[in-house]
């Protein structure tokens, strides 16, 4: 054994490969990135790796290894889920033979989501199992049961890590080699693997009686465990337990009850546990998932328990969990005072530091550049998921709308449907053009649409940590692979109008805009420049004595690198990349690069 002090994402990969996993796709979303990412450092070659091209088309790939037999797994953020839902509803219907484990990393907050999405809920409306851990050194063993159950009843399985799980370290035993599990291959049989109306109305009453067994399995699972012997109890899973058990530790007389599997619902281990309990509190986050059920086991047993919890308002209805929350939920439900004699009024309020589009960013080039050039006119301006949301931010005001990926692109179709009069633009980066921005345009083109598409290519996936992509020329196992085009993707569908444009070439990037603006149909800029954070350039840009204090450069384009010091205009060298947008806005000509005078 090896004892390794790692993420809790790196702890979740570690365990897969302890499991003898055999393929893993998947698609970068904060915060499960680093997942695929440890595996990718860690495995010798055996393991088949990919960045999917979205999250559908990773659980399909996963679904057809599992077909084999082998053990497979897919990584998503909880958001993706929605994007893999159509393959893992189907695939729940049909099951596997290799050991499957769908990891959909929640992020209640939510912290870098459009929406708190509680998995524990999608696992229910899919009938699958569902393992929710509480620490990496949990999830570390836990995903290797999660494997171990697929197999078993020849389900998909779902794993529910959160951000705080995900990105915390612990130290963990691994173990010093790992082997590939054997699989005998895929073993053609129509009417097992295709899924036909008969065969899914069979399945669905097989799942149903199945999922009694899995409860009544779960019952007798080693995270499934009770602490204390108090008439009043805790009712926790995931972070939530931690957090929980981190206050209870020192009343070890209270009942703690650890839920590691929510769905089937481990009935015949809650009736033990609550065996001799009053009053209940389910301390949870985002939905009352823990709390339902236990509402509805008290009811067909007759048991006289007071259920506390979100439905009552007892704990917070949404959001992260914390131990400060926890120390006050459950201290005021047994009546323990919890400022342990400290006074934190004094404490001070931490600083606010909202999310900015770094110093010499393509992305605020581009917004600028579209947004000078369609200056005093009626616009729509749709974005996306990824980095470029961030200019929604003042004073670029440059995102009107921003719902899911993909679809600003259709978006910006239907505000051209409802309103001829003014133009929409639909900002969408290359990694997500490839992941969801296609259909959209392909609508686009087959409906005859009249948008400007403006893709932000930085040749890269930016936000979710630089992995690559279709556009990127290489994959995750190391290859070469074939560089797909966007420009003749475009063409392919019919475009007839694209223009390809550096966004720092403010002048020709404004004109390519105006152009565009000028014309009817479909047709689209692609905004060309890699992300700063990957190639930095080398000079950086000074004030002159020139300069007259206007401030239009930091007015207009919010580049963190432009401050102001001791009243005066300055350029914080430590930020500067020398983009040189701010030159081109500058009345005084009075910014320039090193030396300028």
């Amino acid at each position: 054994m090896v004892k390794e002090y790692v993420m809790g994402n790196s702890a979740i990969a570690l365990g897969a490969i302890a499991a003898g996993v055999r393929l893993a796709a998947g698609y970068p979303g904060t915060p499960s990135s680093e997942i695929i990412e440890t595996m990718s450092g860690r495995s010798d070659g055996d393991i088949y790796l990919e960045w999917s091209v979205n999250e559908k088309a990773a659980m399909e790939v996963a679904c057809a290894a599992a077909y084999s037999g082998a053990r497979s797994m897919v990584t998503m953020k909880q958001m993706g889920l929605n994007v893999a839902a159509d393959p893992f509803m189907s695939v729940a219907y049909v099951g596997v033979k290799g050991g499957m484990v769908v990891v959909a990393a929640d992020d209640p907050g939510p912290i870098s989501s459009q929406t708190e999405q509680d998995t524990r809920r999608f696992a229910e409306f899919a009938r699958v199992p569902v393992f929710d851990p509480s620490s990496p050194e949990e999830a570390f063993e836990m995903i290797r049961d999660a494997f171990y159950y697929s197999e078993k009843y020849n389900t998909p399985v779902l794993f529910r890590p959160t951000t705080r799980v995900c990105h915390a370290y612990a130290s963990i035993n691994t173990e010093e080699s790992f082997q590939i599990k054997e699989y005998e291959g895929f073993v053609k049989d129509s009417g097992r693997w295709v899924i036909f109306p008969g065969l899914a109305n069979a399945n669905h009453e097989m799942i149903e009686k199945r999922n009694v067994r899995i409860g009544k399995d779960f019952s007798s699972y080693r995270f499934n465990t009770v602490s204390g012997a108090s008439r009043k109890a805790v009712i926790a899973g995931g972070v939530s337990c931690a957090y929980a058990g981190e206050f209870m530790r020192d009343y070890p007389e209270l009942k703690l009850i650890r839920v590691g599997t929510p769905y089937p619902f481990p009935e015949d281990f809650m009736l033990k546990a609550l065996e001799g309990v009053d009053e209940v509190l389910c301390f949870e986050e985002l939905s009352p998932f823990l709390e339902e059920n236990v509402l509805r086991l008290a009811g067909r047993h007759r048991l006289n328990i007071r259920v506390h919890g979100k439905l009552d308002n007892t704990t917070p209805l949404s959001g992260e969990n914390s131990a400060d929350i926890a120390a006050a939920v459950i201290g005021e439900f047994y009546g323990i005072s919890t400022d342990g004699g400290r006074d934190l009024s004094d404490r001070p309020e931490l600083p606010v530091r909202p999310p900015v589009l770094c110093a010499g960013c393509p992305h605020r080039a581009a917004f600028y550049a579209v947004k000078k050039a369609m200056e005093g006119r009626k616009t729509y301006f749709c974005g996306d998921i990824g980095c470029y949301t961030l200019g929604n931010a003042m004073p670029l005001d440059m995102v009107d709308t921003c719902l899911c990926m993909g679809a600003g692109v259709t978006m910006a179709q239907g505000f051209h449907r409802v309103d001829d009069e003014g133009t929409a633009f639909a900002f969408i980066g290359d990694s997500t053009f490839f992941a969801s921005g296609i259909t959209g345009a392909v609508n686009a083109v087959y409906n005859e649409a009249d948008i400007i598409l403006c893709v932000l290519d930085n040749s890269t996936t930016a936000m979710t940590g630089h992995q690559p992509h279709p556009g990127t020329g290489k994959n995750l196992m190391g290859d070469i692979a074939p560089k797909i085009s966007i420009e003749k993707i475009l063409e392919g569908i019919g475009l007839e109008k694209i223009i390809t444009v550096d966004p720092f070439d403010f002048n020709r990037a404004k004109d390519a805009v105006s152009e565009c603006a000028g014309e009817k149909g479909v047709r689209a800029i692609i905004f060309r420049a890699p992300c700063v954070a990957i190639s930095k350039p080398a000079a950086k840009c000074e004030i002159s004595r020139n300069c007259i204090n206007c401030r239009k450069c930091i007015k207009e384009t919010g580049c963190p690198a432009l401050i102001v010091a001791e009243g005066q205009v300055a350029i914080d060298s430590n930020l500067c990349t020398g983009c040189g947008l701010c030159a081109n806005i500058c009345p005084a000509f009075a910014i320039g690069g090193a030396g300028n005078e």
